[in-house]
């Protein structure tokens, strides 16, 4: 249930709109975690690796493990980017793949790989199936804004059935910019017609989802994220937006959860 409201917080209920971030809260990330290290031993089976024979010798330290070399080639990929700027992961991975295996693998061929062990290995975080079709029930616009490739996003929404529950995708690929900058919100806010005082925000970083939302003006929710002045709400279930939002009772599968 929702506890009394703090001074300042807004009330439960009054949304036109509700925004879903995907990695981390609708998407569960340890899944993608597994599903990245099956594509790589399985990059690995079919292209070997780079150099290993040369670079292992007396006295040097061993190899890093192909996993290893290929989060930290796409960790690279993203730190080098111009502030808010977009850049596709599958560039990160067309990098992160060569590093691994010492020469360019045609993005159609690894695609052919990394494709079906995404959608057979990730896995949606707990109750969002359920809250998401319970929202698109309702009155209210229920968008996605993400910094995904498009079609990666739409992939995985896709792949846990709730891709056409919503109104609008604002993934940074279509926008040119990442959160927190104000061009990703602006833009689904543009798209569901409403104002920010009238949309709520669910988000798992607290720099970028968060307190980019609040910096416009809409109100948060934070799912695993850090707390801080721009959070409105916490859970630690997300059927308890049903709650905030006043749709239903919030029961989605038990009881919810919000601070």
């Amino acid at each position: 249930m929702v506890s009394e409201d703090a001074p300042g917080q807004p009330e439960t209920g009054d949304y036109d709109a509700v925004f879903w971030d995907i990695g981390g809260v609708i998407l569960d990330l340890k899944s993608v975690q597994r599903a990245h290290e099956r594509f790589v031993d399985e990059l690995v089976a079919r292209y070997g690796t780079a150099g290993v024979d040369d670079q292992v010798a007396d006295g040097d330290d061993p190899v890093a493990e192909p996993i290893e070399t290929w989060r930290g080639v796409v960790g690279d990929h993203f730190r080098e980017r111009d502030g808010n700027e977009f850049r596709a992961a599958r560039a990160a991975y067309d990098r992160a793949n060569a590093a691994v295996v010492g020469r360019e693998v045609p993005r159609e061929e690894w695609r052919e790989l990394f494709d079906p062990i995404l959608t057979e290995t990730i896995r949606p975080n707990p109750t969002a199936v359920a809250t998401i079709e319970r929202l698109a029930d309702s009155d209210l616009h229920v968008g996605v804004v993400s910094d995904v490739d498009t079609d990666e996003g739409h992939r995985i929404l896709e792949t846990f059935g709730v891709r056409d529950h919503f109104d609008a995708i604002t993934t940074s690929e279509a926008v040119g910019r990442t959160k927190p900058d104000p061009a990703m919100f602006e833009t689904a806010l543009s798209a569901a017609d409403v104002d920010p005082d009238r949309a709520l925000m669910i988000g798992d970083r607290y720099d970028h989802d968060v307190a980019g939302a609040k910096e416009l003006g809409l109100d948060t929710v934070a799912y695993g994220a850090d707390d801080g002045p721009a959070v409105d709400y916490t859970v630690e279930e997300l059927r308890a937006v049903l709650e905030i939002v006043g749709v239903g009772d919030g029961s989605a599968g038990g009881a919810g959860g919000v601070k």
